[in-house]
């Protein structure tokens, strides 16, 4: 019976990193730098299982790995972890690591976005909420955001209608405002009777802005517990996970 030769798949980082570096990485959402012997950034990751995703590179198998792949692998020396919130809190810290190191290995992401700040204003008529592309004089401005503050500023926007427009609930908001749609300013009319819940609307903005989430959630739970239809159940659930997830982001960011 002839004799098989068994050739092992090539596994540069396994050689140059060991094998319990692999074994012991955290099973928790974040980033992977991937580093040459001079400490150049050649190419960053995200991930929402690290361990699980660096995995994947152990072996380097040239029948199944692209050639752009394989020639990243071989010129890694080292591999620093960065571990996030959450996999959200991970994609936004890719991004911000891509637009700053571009490295070469990486194709998408690496070139600046369009700066987007979420902007908010209290007008004698209502309460305005915009996203703009800079700074707005007299507005409360926050960012910039990039494409996240288009969502957000819909959830808030459905938020704080269902509170302020409690007669005319979810099935009454104007179209463009629901999609969120850019360049489309939102203006909640004040009601007379509704006065001090403006005010507090504002107050409790500026409180998210800072990176506090449950005053607002906990003030719209109660404002809305007689909205129970399925459908506003869902999407009220939705955006105040938005705006959680997203105070959260600013928390663990810091100052």
């Amino acid at each position: 019976m002839p004799q098989m030769l068994l050739f092992l798949d090539p596994r540069p980082l396994v050689e140059r990193m060991g094998l319990e570096f692999f074994r012991q990485a955290p099973q928790r959402p974040g980033v992977y730098l991937m580093r040459d012997g001079t400490g150049t950034v050649l190419y960053v990751g995200k991930a929402k299982n690290l361990r699980k995703r660096l995995a994947s590179y152990r072996v380097a198998n040239p029948d199944r790995m692209p050639r752009r792949q394989l020639r990243l692998l071989r010129a890694v020396e080292r591999i620093d972890l960065e571990e996030c919130l959450d996999e959200a809190s991970a994609l936004a810290r890719e991004s911000e690591l891509l637009r700053s190191l571009r490295p070469r290995f990486n194709r998408a992401g690496t070139w600046p976005g369009i700066p987007r700040f979420l902007s908010w204003r209290m007008m004698e008529d209502g309460l305005a909420l915009a996203v703009t592309g800079e700074r707005k004089a007299e507005w409360h401005s926050h960012g910039p955001f990039g494409a996240r503050a288009i969502p957000l500023r819909a959830a808030l926007v459905r938020l704080l209608w269902c509170v302020l427009e409690p007669e005319r609930r979810l099935w009454g908001i104007p179209g463009g405002w629901f999609s969120g749609r850019h360049g489309v300013t939102a203006i909640i009319p004040r009601q007379a009777t509704l006065g001090t819940q403006f005010e507090e609307a504002g107050r409790l903005l500026n409180g998210l802005f800072a990176g506090e989430a449950e005053p607002l959630v906990g003030w719209v739970r109660d404002r809305t517990a007689t909205q129970t239809h399925p459908l506003e159940v869902a999407v009220r659930e939705t955006d105040l996970e938005t705006v959680t997830a997203f105070a959260s982001r600013l928390e663990a960011k810091g100052p």
